[in-house]
């Protein structure tokens, strides 16, 4: 009896339980998805397009210098 009794209370006190879950995961879905985020991938092509657009600059940069000195 005294399990049963225990079992009744134990079960009682679970469902709160994963009615708070439930609404926090529900609030925190809502909250990530108001932010402006973007992937590991999108930056990681993010910084690749930007490394190649710097070694691109840094060729350009030499090619003037080179002209500039050719022309003097």
């Amino acid at each position: 009896m005294l399990e049963t009794l225990l079992h009744a209370i134990l079960e009682q006190v679970d469902q709160p339980k994963k009615d708070l879950e439930k609404n926090l995961r529900a609030l925190l879905n809502e909250a990530v998805e108001k932010l402006d985020l973007v992937s590991k991938q999108e930056i990681e092509r993010q910084h690749h397009a930007l490394h190649q657009a710097n070694l691109r600059l840094k060729s350009l940069q030499e090619q003037v210098t080179l002209l500039e000195t050719t022309d003097s």
